[in-house]
């Protein structure tokens, strides 16, 4: 990513840090048990990315090995008391995902969550995290994305060049992002229609 895009990105979401957590409280009563299921199979050394507040900690499996990375220092600075409560090992960095300071081959899991429609160059990213993921290394997702039902998908494209000002993309093509890093799909699961889902995948 461009030093002008991770600016952006990072002025971005340091802006919303503050208000951030009011947009948790539905998603927890809908998602919880999707996503701890998901994370049940976490295993080995586990990176985290875009882990804003760290509303998410709470549905990992203790004991596990985990970088949480995030491109906003505000961000991070919210998740501090979050990861502090974590009972494993759970350490914050701040990163840009299209940059990653890892070593090829370091980690056994990544997961994300509402990551891959906010992140600029999301197949870039994607790359980054096949590379730093251990051959047979697998990848777990909690993404939203473009219906491709025509009528959401449409109002989703409508609504996105007013939602990434502030937010997200609304229509991004998250599972064929994946393909495009080279990653192989194990499990895609509709959690709500076919616009959040869960996609699992694995680096060959």
């Amino acid at each position: 990513m461009s030093i002008a895009l991770e600016n952006d990105a990072k002025r971005k979401w340091d802006g919303a840090a503050n208000s951030f957590d009011l947009l948790s409280f539905g998603d927890d009563r809908r998602f919880a048990d999707y996503k701890r299921r998901l994370f049940s199979k976490m295993y080995g050394k586990s990176l985290m990315v875009a882990t804003g507040t760290g509303n998410d900690f709470k549905y990992f499996p203790p004991g596990q090995d985990i970088v949480a990375l995030d491109i906003s220092p505000k961000m991070l600075e919210k998740a501090a008391p979050r990861a502090e409560g974590y009972p494993g090992s759970l350490v914050l960095k701040e990163m840009d995902v299209c940059k990653l300071d890892f070593a090829d081959d370091t980690f056994d899991t990544v997961v994300t969550v509402c990551t891959f429609c906010s992140v600029p160059k999301p197949v870039v990213g994607l790359s980054e995290l096949r590379r730093v993921l251990k051959p047979g290394g697998q990848i777990l997702m909690f993404e939203h994305m473009r219906s491709a039902v025509a009528q959401f998908g449409v109002l989703l494209d409508m609504m996105t060049p007013l939602t990434r000002k502030f937010g997200p993309d609304l229509n991004r093509d998250t599972v064929g992002n994946v393909l495009k890093a080279g990653f192989r799909l194990r499990r895609v699961e509709n959690v709500y229609l076919d616009i959040v889902r869960i996609v699992e995948a694995v680096k060959d």
